[in-house]
């Protein structure tokens, strides 16, 4: 949502930053879109997995996915080093904040109540 609010206010194209996720695997907005699913779903299980909670938890948990995606992986791309970096990782913060948000508390990895 900051990236789309930031493209929305510079003017900039709004599916940009979905291209430069298509670009991972063979350009295009389907293909964009695919990525975004894929690599945002793989996120969400490694999150549970972690049981990461909490707003703290989950924003230091998006600033590490930020850093794989944008800096790690993302470096040796053209399209996503091109993106504006400062609404790309307040996505990924995001993202890690509400996926922490959506975990329940008492709940152990195997799915049980804790307790």
């Amino acid at each position: 949502m900051p990236s789309t609010v930031h493209a929305l206010v510079a003017g900039d194209d709004l599916l940009r930053a979905t291209r430069a996720a298509g670009s991972l695997a063979g350009g295009g907005v389907r293909s964009g879109v695919v990525v975004h699913l894929a690599v945002s779903a793989f996120w969400a299980f490694v999150l549970t997995r972690l049981r990461v909670r909490g707003v703290v938890g989950g924003a230091a948990a998006g600033l590490v996915i930020a850093a794989l995606d944008l800096e790690v992986i993302g470096r040796h791309n053209t399209q996503i080093r091109a993106l504006p970096r400062v609404p790309q990782w307040l996505d990924h913060v995001a993202f890690g904040v509400l996926v922490a948000a959506r975990l329940p508390r008492s709940t152990r990895v195997d799915g049980r109540e804790a307790g």
